[in-house]
């Protein structure tokens, strides 16, 4: 399997922009080519250039200036641009576009043809090459990628934190493990909410996941950067005090985001240690990607939906999941409180007063029948109370 460990970068901040300033400047030079052979005048047939093609015509036009990167790190650069074509090309029905813009900066990446490991009294090393006469970058690695039994270097990337504003090695490992075979048969849907992070049943037993700090904090963090942002507004840009309440945002949000990360991967590890126990090798999560798409809410529900990270929680389930041989699945959630959940039936009925009666924050999972077929069910509600630990209270009530 591939991890991505992210390490403190300790390089001079102005070696590090000069790196990645230079991948966007090779970059830029690639896009701009491209489009000026494209758009060439005289020409009775418009010409497109291949992949293969802008990388030696790119090379022949930067023949003349001082070499700075690794030759696969350039080239890394140039493929940044038609991997963005690619994107956009397979995305043109959802209004995507084909990149235009030029880039000063852009993360700066190391193949593994670039990359070496040396192992030292003191501990292992990663010496990034760059260009020929200069010396390599060394990078130290921490034990917890040393100490696997069988571990490769794959990729390495000197990343810009915007929000605390330094830089970070994102190092992209593969630590020669399996994903495990499956652990049963049995299927356990996900429904991911605002609220609550996750809730998960297997049709017997149903889990909602509280983690009620991930929205406090979240809600603190609007409440004080809105707090931040109107004194900086009283302030000259540039100023001293200016820049002051610009660090101190940026060192309050990269504190809020490490936590929130902090939150949502315990939660995602709740989630498929559920499946796990449940033997399940099918994990069904209802698809939210359009949840905010063609609304306006007002000022109150729409910081709610705006903060709601669904994203990287959908991410980070599913990759922690095929870690465990599972295999995660997306359900269209349109209609899944209407439709009666038993097989033979599947009829759509809107349930009225207590006739019959949805789970709160479960799509699909009903606990009385409907009028049709009169189809009813058991469940066992189990309610962990997180306060942002491990440890939970557990109430369970029995629904028929």
């Amino acid at each position: 399997m591939i991890r991505t460990h992210m390490l403190p970068c300790h390089l001079p901040k102005h070696e590090a922009d000069a790196l990645n300033r230079e991948s966007g400047r090779i970059y830029t030079k690639t896009l701009v080519t491209h489009y000026r052979v494209y758009r060439k005048k005289g020409t009775k047939r418009r010409h497109w250039l291949s992949p293969r093609a802008a990388e030696k015509l790119g090379d022949y036009l930067l023949r003349d200036d001082p070499p700075l990167l690794h030759a696969h790190s350039k080239d890394a650069a140039q493929q940044g641009f038609y991997k963005a074509i690619t994107t956009a090309r397979a995305n043109r029905q959802l209004g995507a576009k084909f990149p235009y813009r030029r880039k000063r900066w852009r993360t700066t990446i190391w193949k593994e043809t670039g990359i070496r490991v040396e192992a030292t009294e003191t501990g292992t090393l990663l010496l990034l090459a760059r260009a020929r006469g200069l010396a390599p970058i060394r990078v130290r690695l921490p034990t917890a990628i040393t100490m696997l039994p069988c571990w490769r270097v794959r990729e390495v990337r000197l990343v810009w934190d915007r929000a605390a504003r330094h830089y970070t090695w994102h190092v992209v490992v593969e630590d020669g493990q399996r994903p495990a075979p499956p652990p049963g048969t049995a299927v356990v849907a996900v429904d991911l909410g605002e609220v609550h992070p996750a809730a998960c049943t297997d049709g017997t037993e149903t889990v909602i996941i509280a983690a009620r700090r991930v929205r406090a904090t979240q809600q603190y963090t609007a409440k004080r950067l809105a707090a931040l942002r109107r004194q900086q507004a009283r302030k000259t840009k540039g100023s001293r005090r200016h820049r002051r309440l610009q660090r101190r945002k940026n060192r309050f949000l990269a504190r809020q985001r490490r936590r929130v990360r902090d939150l949502e991967h315990k939660v995602s590890r709740a989630v498929v240690a559920f499946a796990v126990e449940r033997r399940a090798s099918t994990l069904a999560l209802g698809d939210v990607r359009t949840v905010a798409d063609g609304k306006r809410l007002n000022r109150k529900n729409q910081q709610k939906v705006s903060s709601w990270s669904h994203g990287r929680q959908r991410q980070y389930i599913t990759y922690k999941a095929e870690a465990a041989g599972i295999c995660v699945v997306l359900v269209d959630e349109a209609y899944s409180s209407q439709t009666c959940p038993n097989p033979d039936c599947k009829h759509r009925y809107k349930p009225q007063g207590r006739v019959t009666q949805r789970v709160p924050a479960l799509s699909g999972l009903w606990v009385a029948g409907t009028p049709r077929c009169g189809w009813g069910g058991q469940s066992a509600l189990t309610l962990p109370v997180w306060s942002g630990g491990a440890d939970s209270a557990t109430a369970r009530d029995q629904v028929s």
